[in-house]
């Protein structure tokens, strides 16, 4: 994809997103899932999860583990896989720091992004 089909917006701040939390933010029409992992880095997610559409922002963050509170699917926030069940992905979004603002970009071509994957 190229940098001029995506949209990027501010969404918040590290001292709004501690390192070890997670967020759900909305960019544009999107549910997304952001999370500042512990070392620093951060991720953007879809934020409903792939298998029920349960809000991932409410499950529970173990390190970089996130477990959906739905039925207990499992995601490496640092690759967006799924660990329970392996076959799944999270859609990922850019993400970048400019500062201290935290900004995320989904593709502005008009539909919704996320992946779906049945138990």
């Amino acid at each position: 994809m190229h940098p001029e089909e995506l949209s990027w917006t501010g969404v918040c701040t590290l001292d709004e997103l501690w390192e070890g939390d997670i967020a759900e933010v909305t960019v544009g029409e999107e549910p997304v899932l952001l999370a500042h992992l512990p070392g620093g880095e951060l991720r953007a997610y879809q934020g409903m999860c792939p298998h029920s559409e349960f809000p991932l922002a409410e499950g529970e963050l173990d390190g970089e583990v996130l477990t959906c509170s739905g039925h207990g699917w499992e995601f490496d926030l640092t690759t967006g896989r799924g660990n329970n069940p392996d076959t799944c992905r999270l859609y990922t979004f850019p993400v970048r720091l400019d500062g201290e603002r935290i900004y995320v970009a989904v593709p502005a071509d008009g539909r919704r992004h996320h992946n779906r994957c049945r138990g």
